[in-house]
This record gives structure tokens, sequence and C-alpha cells, in this order.
């Protein structure tokens, strides 16, 4: 997940009660119409309760910000 994609999550889960699951989560997003990469990044999260959108930020997988020359990943 880049900086852009946490804030993008934060923003889609914001008013949310929490602890949620990901199914909750993923919901939530959907209802408050988060964007197809929003979503993507929230399929990522294991299957689990989340505390707070702080725990939901620190499950998802971390990726380079892109600054591989020429589209090549590494």
């Amino acid at each position: 997940m880049t900086t852009r994609d946490e804030l993008r999550a934060e923003k889609a889960l914001q008013g949310l009660d929490f602890p949620a699951s990901k199914t909750e989560l993923i919901d939530y997003a959907t209802e408050r119409s988060a964007t197809a990469k929003t979503l993507q990044t929230l399929r990522t999260l294991p299957d689990r309760q989340f505390e707070n959108k702080d725990d939901v930020v620190e499950a998802v997988p971390q990726e380079p910000e892109g600054d591989a020359p020429g589209g090549v990943h590494r």
C-alpha cells in the first residue's frame, strides 16, 4: 500500500464503528462509493477483526511507491 492508498482507505472508513471485520470494512467502503483501487486494497487484508483504522492500515501489505525506472518491478 502506498501513502496515497493509506489515505484512500482512511477516508473510505471514516465514521465506521470499530471493531469491524474485513467483510464489514469492504461493505462500508462500498456503501461510501470507495474507488476500485481502495476496495482492491481492502480485499488484500487478512480475514480478521480490526480494532481501528490504524490497525487496518498496518495490516495491508506494503508496496514501494513505484519509483522503479520504466515500470520494472523488482
